[in-house]
């Protein structure tokens, strides 16, 4: 059953018919479940459908480029093979091992590590304001990126394959469980407070992505991590605050009125910008 499993990874890449039903279910998903235990009452500037269909533009063009981009990550992950080159082929880890350093390393790359740098760096921050500029955060605005940020965060990605040596297998194990993760964490959903709390030990929790969503600093420059928790926690980046008190948006950089502007969203990186 294990290596029936292994197998299935290590062919997902070459059907993408599947890998979108795993990223529309996933997003129905929790659609269905914000609806029906939401954290909050969210005030859209028309419907949740028109909401949805801004961020889902993006989502497409998200998901043409990141096309493109897999064709470099099966050339990277194959070129390690022949190499002998990254982690697990420095430690000779077994299929197990080689799934727990590749979510790491991956996690640490693709999710912590761009995301601070995107914060940290003007230039890079342009496009992923377009992420923060949500004032309605929920299932949809988790793949709400610029097509400038998902190249920036294609090449983050570029460098965890080549730090982990990551066969094709281990990358599409943890691209399912981000995909899904992603969805999780933004959905406008209410847990038990003791159940949220407890998950975000481990894992990224949807209270503990929303304080990153809050419009005012230092809490937006807070909870980097997109799977795994540990991260902000090791590394200092790691705040609370109160679901109740968290208010989406920006204070600056970019006119909430405006956060559902297609066109205004993907020209604003490259016009007038507040410093950050």
């Amino acid at each position: 059953m294990f290596h029936q499993i292994i197998q299935y990874f290590q062919t997902l890449d070459q059907h993408p018919v599947q890998r979108m039903i795993i990223l529309v279910g996933g997003l129905l998903f929790f659609w269905i479940i914000e609806g029906a235990v939401p954290l909050r009452g969210l005030v859209y500037k028309k419907t949740k459908l028109r909401h949805a269909s801004v961020n889902f533009s993006f989502t497409v063009m998200h998901l043409v480029i990141h096309t493109f981009l897999a064709i470099l990550i099966i050339k990277l992950s194959d070129w390690c093979l022949q190499n002998r080159f990254g982690l697990v082929y420095w430690l000779h880890a077994n299929i197990t091992l080689t799934i727990v350093i590749v979510f790491l390393t991956l996690d640490f790359f693709g999710g912590w590590l761009v995301h601070i740098t995107e914060h940290k760096i003007p230039f890079l921050w342009r496009f992923h304001v377009i992420h923060h500029a949500d004032n309605n955060v929920d299932v949809t605005t988790g793949l709400r990126h610029h097509p400038g940020e998902s190249v920036v965060r294609g090449i983050f990605f570029f460098m965890g394959i080549v730090a982990s040596g990551a066969p094709m297998y281990s990358v599409m194990i943890f691209q399912t469980i981000l995909i899904l993760a992603t969805a999780f964490t933004h959905a406008n959903i209410s847990l038990p407070k003791w159940l949220d709390n407890s998950l975000s030990y481990i894992l990224i929790s949807p209270n503990m992505h929303k304080v990153h969503h809050h419009w005012k600093q230092p809490y937006t420059d807070s909870n980097y991590g997109a799977v795994l928790s540990i991260w902000d926690r090791l590394l200092g980046t790691f705040k609370e605050l109160d679901p109740a008190k968290i208010r989406y948006g920006l204070d600056r950089y970019y006119p909430n009125e405006k956060d559902e502007d297609f066109m205004e969203l993907l020209k604003r990186p490259f016009g007038k910008m507040d410093k950050k």
